[in-house]
């Protein structure tokens, strides 16, 4: 397997990706979350490659896509959205299956809203679009998104800090030895940069956008009823069980798996994830 580490401009915005596999393959788009990029996914490549056109970019304001000023760019959901789907359009990518994962998910599923016909299938990794999957880990966020104070904002910086980033990859893990700190220093080290924290600190504010949407993500996954596999750390702090198993009340055929481990499953169970992924994707796209 060769992987390809390259750089597309996509409406003169650098956007670096991850691909790998056979081009005619069919396509499955991996789309990373908070605060990491497309390395979270170096593990999972390889148990996908063999059989399918794995393509993982990275957003803009993370990892090595370019970081405009947020004079220039604005970091909403809705924006990030537009220019990964112009992404896919430049590089020619017609229909593939989404892989969502924590802050993947919005922007995966408000790529299938608008171009419900380019969706083959739907992986769901800790990538949530239920209420009943949110948990009180977001309620200093919520009190942002209620009252926008500089007080309310700055209360949020706590989710930017190393101690945080450590949180979010080792809890719920049961040998927090089996967790390699190459992802999570890396993460540290683009939060980092100057600048970026206050377009983390938009996005954390505008994520209540998302949640304004789960009825219209829930409509369309009653309506076009995509193949669902919602393959969950169990014991994830942010994004709870309960979210998983909900797509099974809008897309009963929908595959609900648990891992033990938490919300960054990838670092401990990417070959159980990957093998989860390939039985799927066998069945649904042949």
């Amino acid at each position: 397997m060769t992987v390809h580490f390259e750089t597309v401009d996509v409406n003169g915005l650098k956007v670096f990706y991850r691909s790998a596999g056979d081009p005619s393959a069919p396509v499955v788009l991996l789309l990373h979350g908070f605060p990491s990029a497309s390395h979270m996914f170096r593990d999972l490549i390889p148990e996908l490659a063999g059989k399918y056109h794995v393509v993982a970019p990275d957003l803009p304001g993370f990892g090595m896509t370019e970081q405009p000023a947020r004079d220039v760019f604005a970091y909403t959901f809705d924006n990030i959205t537009k220019v990964v789907s112009r992404f896919t359009e430049v590089l020619g990518l017609k229909q593939f299956t989404i892989y969502v994962f924590d802050y993947g998910a919005p922007i995966g599923f408000r790529l299938a809203l608008a171009h419900p016909d380019r969706i083959s299938a739907i992986v769901s990794q800790n990538g949530n679009t239920y209420l009943e999957g949110v948990s009180e880990a977001f309620a200093p966020v919520q009190a942002y998104w209620n009252e926008p104070t500089q007080a309310n904002r700055d209360a949020l910086r706590g989710f930017l800090a190393p101690q945080t980033t450590l949180f979010q990859y080792t809890h719920g893990v049961s040998d927090p030895a089996l967790v390699s700190p190459d992802g999570r220093n890396l993460d540290d080290f683009y939060l980092a940069r100057p600048g970026n924290d206050e377009i983390q600190l938009d996005l954390l504010g505008d994520y209540k956008t998302n949640v304004a949407l789960y009825g219209d993500i829930q409509a369309y996954l009653r309506d076009k009823r995509p193949p669902v596999l919602a393959i969950w750390g169990k014991n994830d702090p942010f994004f709870l069980p309960p979210g998983a198993e909900a797509f099974k009340r809008d897309v009963p055929d929908a595959e609900i798996r648990f891992v033990d481990t938490g919300h960054f499953a990838l670092e401990t169970h990417a070959h159980e994830i990957g093998a989860g992924m390939r039985d799927f994707l066998a069945k649904h796209l042949g």
